[in-house]
């Protein structure tokens, strides 16, 4: 009897992280960062993915998107009940190429299934459309059921011609650590950290006065944009 007691604590245990994950995802505090920390990271992510040799149709999407979530940390863990979650950043790209000033975000996934393993990675959710930029600046939407995504292409298999047009809302990169068999980012909530905005801008701030009306600034942010700016293909 050892070995099904074994598997119930297990499995119970795995419970309690991914519901931890999803709450910590979603409030207004991130451990260890504040939110100079987590736009400097973001930085950190995108000159990383930007580099990367297989990230070539990342780069061709990033120059014609409407908009990118960067997570600069995703944490997964789940025995066939898993769980994960992040604080990130999004920022809406204009006609004219130029980058907004970041609004915070947080993503919680909750899902049941054959998965198994632990996974830390990166991940940047580049938004190819209006409707699915101006869902997550609306409200909380739900990837794959508010939003069509899909996992990025990696490699330079696929043209540019192809990639841009793509019927998909958003498209998936990460850079991942560890094993985690069933992993997807279907299902997972984005949602708004309002409190986070106010504090990094000063004072009382929306989602659409940051990204879309771009009203506020903070000069902290700019190394980002110049990031972003300098990650898109020529």
């Amino acid at each position: 009897m050892a070995k099904p007691v074994s598997m119930i604590r297990r499995f119970i245990l795995s419970i309690a992280a991914a519901s931890a994950l999803l709450v910590a995802s979603l409030s207004p505090a991130f451990a260890g960062q504040d939110q100079d920390q987590l736009v400097e990271r973001a930085k950190f992510t995108i000159q990383t993915m930007g580099r990367q040799s297989d990230m070539t149709q990342f780069r061709r999407l990033l120059a014609v998107s409407k908009g990118v979530v960067i997570f600069p940390q995703v944490l997964k863990a789940g025995f066939f009940v898993g769980g994960a979650g992040g604080s990130g950043v999004l920022l809406s790209r204009d006609a004219a190429g130029n980058w907004s000033s970041p609004a915070f975000y947080g993503m919680g996934q909750g899902s049941i299934g054959l998965q198994f393993g632990a996974e830390a990675k990166e991940l940047v959710l580049v938004i190819m459309t209006e409707k699915g930029l101006q869902a997550v600046i609306d409200n909380k939407v739900k990837l794959g059921g508010d939003l069509s995504a899909a996992v990025g292409p990696v490699g330079t298999t696929v043209g540019a011609a192809t990639t841009t047009n793509l019927n998909v809302d958003v498209f998936s990169f990460a850079n991942a650590k560890g094993l985690f068999i069933g992993a997807s980012v279907e299902g997972s909530i984005l949602a708004p950290k309002d409190s986070w905005d106010d504090a990094y801008y000063g004072r009382p701030v929306t989602v659409q006065q940051a990204v879309i009306d771009r009203t506020v600034n903070n000069p902290q942010s700019t190394g980002l944009r110049d990031a972003l700016k300098a990650a898109e293909a020529k």
